[in-house]
C-alpha cells in the first residue's frame, strides 16, 4: 500500500476548514472528472485520489485517524516488513515497548474496513477472504458550479431560472430574500456517478445587480428622501418609493436634514421565513429652493429677520 499525502492531492494545508476541503475538492474533481478526460488514465488516477483524499479528509473520525498514523504508514512502506525499522512501541498502550499483536478485531476497531483492511494484511500477513460479488468502487459525481444573477425585483420578489448543464436544463426556483453572493445546493443535481456512484451536487452562486436607489444591509434596505424646505418646516407628507410600491409618510414639523425615518416591515423578504421582512430606513435630505423671485427672497429676509 502506498502512503498518499491527500493534503497535497487536494492542494490544501494540513490545517484547512471542512469547507476548504470541500471547495479544494469540488474543483479537482471537476477538472479530473473522466465525463471531461476520455481516455486520459493519468487523469483518472488523479480523480481516483481526490475521490480517496476527500472521503478521508471530509470524515472528521477518519481524519484524524489519518492524522495520526498516515506518517507512520509511510515509514512502514519505505522501510519494509521484514526490516526492523517501524517502531510500534508508541502504540503499545503505554506498556513501555513491550511488543503487542493488534487483533484482526482490533485493526479493523481502530481504522474501520473501508480502503485499509489491506493494510492489516500488509503489516501482519494474514489473509482476508473475498468479498462476495467483488466490484470496483462505485464513485460519488462531480459537484458543479454555476452562476445566475437577479435584479433587485427578482430578489424582492422571488424567481425561477433554467440553469443549463451542458445540454441537461434544471428549472431552479429561487425564495424571495436572496443575498447577494449567496450559494444555494441542489443536490442530486451534479455530474453522473461512476459505477453506479450517486450523482454530485449543482452549487449555483446568485448575484443581484445594483439599485441606484436603495442599498442593502442585512435584510433591511436604505435610500435617501427628498423632502422639501417648506414641508421640513410646517411638517406634511412626503411620497417614499418602496419595494411595495410608493406609499405617504408623515413628515413631523421641524424635521432636520439627515434625521432617518424607519419604515418598518417595507424591507427585504426574510429568507426562507414567509411573511416576514426587514426595515425600510430614509434618511431626509431637505430641498433648499433655487433660482428665487425677489418677491421670495424676501419673504426669507424677513422670516431672518423675525428668527433673531
Amino acid at each position: 500500500m502506498t502512503y498518499k499525502d491527500y493534503y497535497k492531492v487536494l492542494g490544501v494545508s494540513k490545517t484547512a476548514t471542512p469547507d476548504d476541503i470541500r471547495k479544494a475538492y469540488r474543483k479537482l474533481a471537476h477538472l479530473y472528472h473522466p465525463d471531461k478526460t476520455k481516455g486520459d488514465s493519468a487523469a483518472e488516477e488523479k480523480f481516483k485520489d481526490v475521490n480517496e483524499a476527500n472521503e478521508v479528509l471530509s470524515d472528521p473520525e477518519k481524519r484524524k485517524k489519518y492524522d495520526q498514523f498516515g506518517e507512520d504508514w509511510k515509514r512502514y512502506q519505505e522501510a519494509g516488513a521484514q526490516s526492523g525499522e517501524f517502531d510500534w512501541s508508541k502504540y503499545d498502550g503505554g506498556r513501555g515497548g513491550q511488543a503487542h499483536r493488534m487483533s484482526r478485531e482490533e485493526f479493523d476497531a481502530m481504522f474501520g474496513e473501508d480502503g485499509v483492511g489491506d493494510l492489516f494484511d500488509l503489516l501482519f500477513g494474514q489473509q482476508r477472504s473475498p468479498r462476495r460479488g467483488s466490484r470496483r468502487a462505485a464513485m460519488r459525481g462531480h459537484d458543479i458550479e454555476a452562476e445566475t444573477t437577479l435584479s433587485p425585483g427578482e430578489a424582492y420578489d422571488g424567481t425561477t431560472r433554467l440553469i443549463d448543464l451542458g445540454g441537461q436544463k434544471i428549472k431552479v426556483t429561487i425564495k424571495p430574500g436572496i443575498a447577494d453572493g449567496q450559494e444555494l445546493r441542489i443536490a442530486g443535481k451534479g455530474g453522473a456517478g461512476i459505477h453506479g456512484g450517486p450523482h454530485g451536487d449543482l452549487f449555483l452562486t446568485v448575484k443581484i445587480m445594483p439599485d441606484p436607489a436603495l442599498h442593502r444591509e442585512g435584510n433591511d434596505l436604505h435610500g435617501d428622501l427628498p423632502v422639501e424646505l417648506y414641508t421640513a418646516v410646517l411638517g406634511g407628507k412626503t411620497k417614499v418609493k418602496t419595494p411595495k410600491g410608493a406609499i405617504n409618510v408623515k413628515i413631523p414639523k421641524g424635521t432636520q436634514n439627515g434625521t432617518v425615518l424607519r419604515l418598518k416591515g417595507l424591507g427585504m423578504p426574510i429568507y426562507g421565513k414567509k411573511g416576514e421582512f426587514g426595515n425600510l430606513l430614509v434618511r431626509v435630505v431637505i430641498q433648499i429652493p433655487q433660482n428665487l423671485s425677489e418677491a421670495e427672497a424676501d419673504l426669507f429676509r424677513k422670516l431672518a429677520a423675525l428668527r433673531k
